[in-house]
This record gives structure tokens, C-alpha cells and sequence, in this order.
């Protein structure tokens, strides 16, 4: 027996990377193009997707955590990289001997790589964070003049080049928001800031997502999509992913392990939080909160379950029966099932083929579709397949 079997498995769409990429790309035609390949490509796997974007028109791709820029290097990628998020004992000197970007977002921080550059013989190619407004990462306003000064330094020195200068918006999936345009005049300024000093940067960003798709002046000279990537919303309020021409990039499946008859009153699953209505047949999806799947999406008295399609030539929707467990679901299959154990639920995937959606999983789970995908366990395997359910690459 292969020790990969799982009788679960996510299968990811290089070809809706693609088109994706794509899509964004052309909403933001002057702005080059970073894809957010962060969290292991939001579930979807780091260095496939990444290939895939670079394809599909990115230029640049980012990273959150400094292995990931790291293993997109070990992997043969030479597409420029920009990490963000490390500590004070990051690997700065081998980052900046394997050409990766570094965002700096404090004096304390700039010092690091410029010492990193100086002992590795090597230029640091540094993005300048600024907290425009979100109160998360990025140099404050009251630590505004004294950085300005010390980068001052840093660059008539050796050592540190200014590559850009970004931030974060705090309302990126609300279009339209009056405090997005603030934002954007902040990091404007900044960056005018920063040419006063003598410094000039060619590349401001500050549009992830949302702001690609719905907020021009935000665009600057290079756009951040990430969600939009994976072919899901941003703003489900506002518009679906096939409203954004976008195409869903992975589909969640499964096979039933266990099909058996019950009678009615049956509880199921810890709690007895549901109860069999009718004599009917249960099926058991192996797949539960240790892979990813969120409890909040438990099937519970009154309120179903998140939903589930049932493939085959009887293809229905159903949905989770009762708690979700670490290993695995319940779904009540109905009274004529004829399903047995081997055959294909899908558990998230594209509407298009009536499939449930991650934006649907994220409505069952009360949160949003970043982490329904995000979230899925390394156990699952992810297969890559060329072409998208509906035969196109």
C-alpha cells in the first residue's frame, strides 16, 4: 500500500492560476503585478501555484514568512520576491545572497539587513513599510521622521537599495471606502517624503485583492492580488468570483468510507446533535477538523451543515450531519440512496459544475473564504491537473 494513500484529496488547477493571474493583470494594465503566494499558496501549494502565476502575467511574488521566499529560490524560481514578516533573527545574509527582497518597517530592522549586507558583500533590496492606517505592521507616523533619517543613512552608505515603498489597507474588501483614498494620499506622501530625503523609490504599492478589481487611484505602480488568485472573491457582498470572471483553483474530494442504513431517531455523530427524521442511509466523509475542515461547520438541531455534493449519476446536494469530528463527517445521503463506500463526494469546488462553493463553506462556518482554503491540513494530498473540470486549460 502507497504511503500516500488518503481517501481525500485537493485538486488544484494550474490553468485557473493562470487565468486568474490573468484577469487581474488586466484590470491593473499599468501596475506590474506581485502574486501573494503566502501560507503555502493559501492551501493550493507554494511553488506550483507560483509557477503558475509568473505564466499567467505576475512579475513578482510575495511571501510572508522568510522560508517561503527561501523555498521558491531552492526551487529554481529567479522572479523577484518580496518577504515581510520575520523577527529579529532572520536569515538576512542568506535572504540577500539568494536575491529576495526584505520589507523594513523599523530603524531596528533596517539596521539588521544593512549589517547583514555589509558582511555578505551583497546590496539589500529593501521595501519600506509604512502604517498608513491599519495599526498592524509598518513604520508609525511618531517613528516617521527619525526612520526617514536613519534610511538617509543606510542608502548614502553601502549596502541598502530602495526598491519600494507599501503598506496595507484596512478596507481593502469594501469598495469604495473613504478612508482607502486616505491611505493611499498617506503612502503617496511617504513616498514623496522619502524623495525629499534623496531617496527615490520606483515602486509604491499599497492594492491587494480588491483594490485590484475596484479601486483605480489605489492600483499605484504595482497591484498585491492574492484571494482573487485562487479564483474567490474578495468582497462577497459586493460581487461572486464569476461576476470578477474568476475560476475557482481547487476542488476538496472525497470518497465515502462507510454507507450503512439506519433507522429512524438514529443520533448522530457526538451530541446526537442530529437525529435521523426517517429511516434512511448515512454516509462517512473521512475528513474532519484535523485536516482543516472548521467545527463551526457542524450539521446542529435546526441549523444544516455546511453543504456537501454527492457526485455519481444521482449527483444532489446534502450536507454535514451532526458534529464535525477530528477524522471525519456524517452526511445523511436520503432513504433511496444507492451510493456505496468508494464513491466521490465534493466537499467545496466550482459552482459552475453545481458544486458548493469555499465562499458557501465560509457563509456555513461564519467566516471568510481565505480560510477555508488556507486552512486545509498537509495531510490531504494536492493533485495538479492541467485542465479544469469543464475541460479547459
Amino acid at each position: 500500500m502507497s504511503d500516500h494513500y488518503y481517501p481525500a484529496r485537493a485538486v488544484v488547477y494550474p490553468g485557473a492560476i493562470r487565468h486568474n493571474t490573468s484577469v487581474l493583470a488586466a484590470a491593473a494594465p499599468t501596475s506590474q503585478v506581485m502574486t501573494i503566494v503566502k501560507a503555502d499558496a493559501y492551501g493550493h501549494g507554494l511553488v506550483p501555484v507560483a509557477e503558475a502565476a509568473l505564466l499567467g502575467g505576475a512579475t513578482w511574488l510575495g511571501v510572508a514568512q522568510t522560508s517561503e521566499a527561501l523555498a521558491l529560490r531552492a526551487a529554481g524560481i529567479d522572479a523577484p520576491i518580496l518577504t515581510w514578516l520575520y523577527g529579529p533573527d532572520a536569515p538576512f545574509e542568506e535572504l540577500l545572497l539568494a536575491g529576495i527582497d526584505i520589507s523594513v518597517a523599523s530603524v531596528d530592522s533596517l539596521a539588521r539587513v544593512q549589517f547583514a549586507a555589509m558582511n555578505s558583500g551583497t546590496t539589500a533590496r529593501i521595501h519600506v513599510k509604512v502604517d498608513t492606517g491599519l495599526g498592524r505592521g509598518g513604520v508609525s507616523s511618531l517613528q516617521w521622521s527619525d526612520f526617514v533619517q536613519s534610511l538617509g543613512y543606510a542608502v548614502s552608505g553601502q549596502g541598502v537599495e530602495v526598491i519600494g515603498i507599501w503598506s496595507h489597507l484596512a478596507f481593502g474588501d469594501e469598495p469604495g471606502h473613504p478612508f482607502t483614498q486616505q491611505q493611499v494620499d498617506a503612502l503617496i506622501e511617504a513616498s514623496s517624503d522619502l524623495k525629499r530625503a534623496g531617496i527615490d523609490v520606483p515602486l509604491r504599492h499599497i492594492a491587494a485583492s480588491g483594490a485590484t478589481l475596484r479601486e483605480p487611484n489605489a492600483r499605484l505602480d504595482l497591484v498585491r492580488p492574492g484571494i482573487a488568485t485562487y479564483g474567490l472573491t474578495p468582497f462577497p457582498e459586493v460581487a461572486s468570483a464569476e461576476e470578477l470572471g474568476l475560476e475557482p483553483a481547487m476542488r476538496l474530494i472525497a470518497r465515502l468510507t462507510t454507507v450503512k442504513p439506519v433507522p429512524a431517531g438514529q443520533g448522530v455523530s457526538y451530541g446526537h446533535h442530529y437525529v435521523t427524521p426517517r429511516e434512511t442511509v448515512l454516509g462517512v466523509v473521512p475528513v474532519g477538523y484535523a485536516d482543516g475542515i472548521p467545527r463551526h461547520v457542524s450539521g446542529l438541531a435546526g441549523n444544516p451543515g455546511a453543504p456537501i455534493r454527492v457526485l455519481g449519476p444521482d449527483a444532489r446536494d446534502t450536507s454535514i450531519a451532526g458534529r464535525v469530528c477530528m477524522d471525519q463527517v456524517v452526511i445523511d445521503l436520503g432513504p433511496q440512496a444507492q451510493e456505496i463506500a468508494g464513491d466521490e463526494v465534493v466537499l467545496f469546488g466550482d459552482p459552475a459544475l453545481g458544486e458548493p462553493s469555499a465562499q458557501d463553506w465560509a457563509q456555513a462556518a461564519g467566516t471568510i473564504n481565505y480560510e477555508i482554503t488556507t486552512r486545509l491540513g498537509p495531510r490531504i494530498p494536492r493533485v495538479y491537473v492541467a485542465e479544469t473540470p469543464e475541460g479547459t486549460e
